[in-house]
């Protein structure tokens, strides 16, 4: 079974999209985590609402911080934003480094429903690299 952290700086939008779509895709070949180096308090809610429309589940989706993972040994580490890179701390446990220059959509200001479309944007993103990155190995 693969082992995937995605990584942002507040766990709470990109990060947690990605490992709720990795979950729902990989059909349990997967083991899948994320966290931020700088944690938020929740998820962001535009998040879930844009994962359940799809019907991802979102149970147990919270923000974590990355220190939680870094004595594991994970097959690949996935950074989703610039800020995460540049902070990333050492994963010896690590077998590959990636790294998706995601827009943050939750830095986004506009409408709810200007708000809700930059998510689905985003979603879509994460959804097309993962399919190309992750599952077509």
């Amino acid at each position: 079974m693969k082992r995937v952290l995605f990584l942002c700086t507040g766990n709470s939008a990109r990060s947690q999209m990605a490992e709720a779509l990795l979950k729902h895709l990989g059909g349990g070949g997967f083991e899948v985590y994320s966290a931020g180096t700088k944690p938020q308090s929740q998820v962001n809610p535009f998040a879930i609402e844009v994962l359940k429309e799809r019907g991802i589940p979102t149970d147990g989706l919270h923000p974590k911080l990355v220190n939680e993972y870094i004595n594991h040994e994970i097959d690949l580490v996935v950074t989703v934003c610039d800020n995460a890179k540049q902070t990333c701390p050492h994963f010896p446990g690590a077998k590959r480094m990636e790294h998706w220059s995601l827009e943050d959509p939750a830095a986004f200001q506009g409408s709810y429903e200007e708000i809700l479309f930059v998510f689905r944007g985003t979603l879509e993103e994460i959804e097309k690299r993962i399919r190309m990155n992750i599952l077509s190995e």
